[in-house]
């Protein structure tokens, strides 16, 4: 087995230079030479062309009915030959693939131009005959010149297709490489800006700490737990009340004698929807609410809530422990006491100073999570991106191996 050679990417372009330079750069010389000659041909077509186009365009000129029509045929024919010959591209730079495209274009040009010289020139005869003859030479030339491109390009230059493919591949990975030194600076640079967001993050977030676990917030957080404890006991309280509750309410609502005067009934929507706040805002010995036990506990014995037996006890059981004992006294102070002090605390400008402070916070860290979550879209289409590259790479390299084995029989690594 032959020994491997070892390779970069710019060592193995200068030794395959070298070991090719023999046969490659004579046929690249004469696709050049070819690539002129067709030039020259298709320009001389062209100028013949024109030739035609003044001619006829003279002979239009005359209105000589003889010749008039056919004249003009020629003239419309003319045209039509210099815009196909307009429209084909002579390549800057020579490689396998831009000839052979070269050399369609030109093909399917000048097979066009020989049907309509078949099909139009017998049509204008006898007129412009030595006109017509000397575009017929012009033009068996150019077929002349696209003929010796055809056979060079199937027996000469595509025994180095392969080597030129491999030149190219080269210069892409070339190419690729300065990508990826660009990219992975790009990529280094999101890197950075990610850390400084996450920083402003971690700051924003740790003064919205300080700010709701000192001052008037941190007290506003401790009134609204010792509110919520509040409601619990309340509702405790008013367990067994709140079915016959609903069911007076809907009494009530309805105009069917539950006696409740218009404040009784605003205080007992109060007790169903919010039940702190109801008892927080009676006043002391709370008589409304003992008004509207009064007035449940009487319709419960006249049956007009048409309540379950055992729902009625437990209920009068709740009224009796309310209207004949202190047991809610207690309860209805510390209510009271807990909405006064957040009313009071509501009020102060310290408060609505951190609020504003808090809000400004909060806005400045859901900025930065976005910011954040861009700066993660942008680094993962890069790194994605820089993957491509590298499998790119590698897949070049294995390809310009092949083809080395394939065009010198020679094993060689590209690192």
């Amino acid at each position: 087995m032959s020994e491997t050679l070892k390779f970069n990417v710019n060592e193995v372009k200068d030794w395959l230079e070298k070991e090719t330079s023999s046969v490659f750069t004579p046929v690249h010389t004469k696709a050049r030479k070819f690539r002129d000659e067709m030039a020259k041909a298709l320009d001389s077509l062209a100028d013949s062309s024109r030739m035609l186009l003044e001619n006829s365009g003279k002979e239009i000129e005359k209105k000589n009915m003889n010749t008039f029509n056919r004249a003009r045929a020629l003239n419309k024919l003319a045209r039509l030959f210099i815009d196909r010959i307009k429209q084909i591209k002579v390549p800057d730079t020579i490689y396998y693939d831009s000839l052979e495209s070269f050399a369609k274009e030109t093909q399917k040009a000048l097979m066009v131009t020989e049907v309509d010289i078949r099909n139009y020139f017998p049509r204008i005869s006898p007129f412009f005959i030595f006109d017509r003859r000397k575009f017929q030479i012009v033009f068996e030339r150019a077929k002349d010149s696209h003929r010796d491109i055809e056979n060079f390009l199937a027996k000469e230059y595509v025994k180095t297709k392969t080597l030129e493919e491999t030149f190219n591949l080269i210069s892409e990975v070339q190419m690729i490489n300065g990508q990826l030194s660009s990219m992975r600076e790009q990529i280094s640079k999101v890197e950075n800006e990610r850390s400084v967001v996450d920083r402003e993050i971690a700051e924003a977030k740790q003064k919205i700490t300080d700010l709701t676990c000192k001052g008037e917030l941190n007290q506003l957080s401790s009134i609204d737990a010792e509110i919520e404890s509040l409601t619990a006991d309340v509702k405790s309280c008013f367990q067994h009340l709140q079915k016959p509750f609903i069911k007076l309410q809907s009494l009530a609502t309805h105009g069917e004698g539950s006696g409740l005067t218009p404040e009784e009934l605003n205080k007992l929507n109060q007790y169903v929807d919010n039940p702190f706040e109801a008892l927080a805002t009676e006043e002391t010995g709370y008589p409304l609410l003992k008004q509207i036990l009064q007035k449940l506990n009487r319709l419960m014995a006249e049956d007009k809530l048409k309540l379950k037996p055992e729902k009625i006890r437990k209920a009068q059981q709740s009224i009796g422990n309310i209207l004949n004992s202190s047991s809610l006294v207690e309860l209805h102070q510390k209510c009271v006491e807990a909405r006064n002090q957040k009313i009071q605390l509501s009020m102060s400008a310290e408060l609505a100073e951190a609020r504003n402070s808090l809000s400004k916070l909060k806005e400045q860290v859901e900025n930065l999570e976005r910011q954040r979550a861009n700066i993660e879209l942008d680094k993962k289409l890069k790194e994605k991106a820089y993957s491509e590259m590298l499998e790119k790479i590698r897949n070049h390299k294995v390809q310009m191996e092949k083809n080395i084995l394939s065009f010198l029989g020679k094993r060689v690594h590209i690192e």
